[in-house]
């Protein structure tokens, strides 16, 4: 292979890796979410 397909083979790597972390993110925040919800109801006893 030439240096224009390892360059491609790298972007393409990097950006799955990016769109990952993101959704291991978005994940998180939304048990963060739910969470913060629950302790709120505890709070105000509901």
């Amino acid at each position: 292979m030439d240096q224009q397909t390892y360059l491609l083979a790298a972007n393409v790597a990097v950006w799955l890796g990016i769109g990952g972390y993101l959704l291991l993110l978005g994940a998180r925040q939304r048990r963060l979410e739910t969470r913060i919800v629950q302790m709120e109801r505890l709070r105000d006893g509901q």
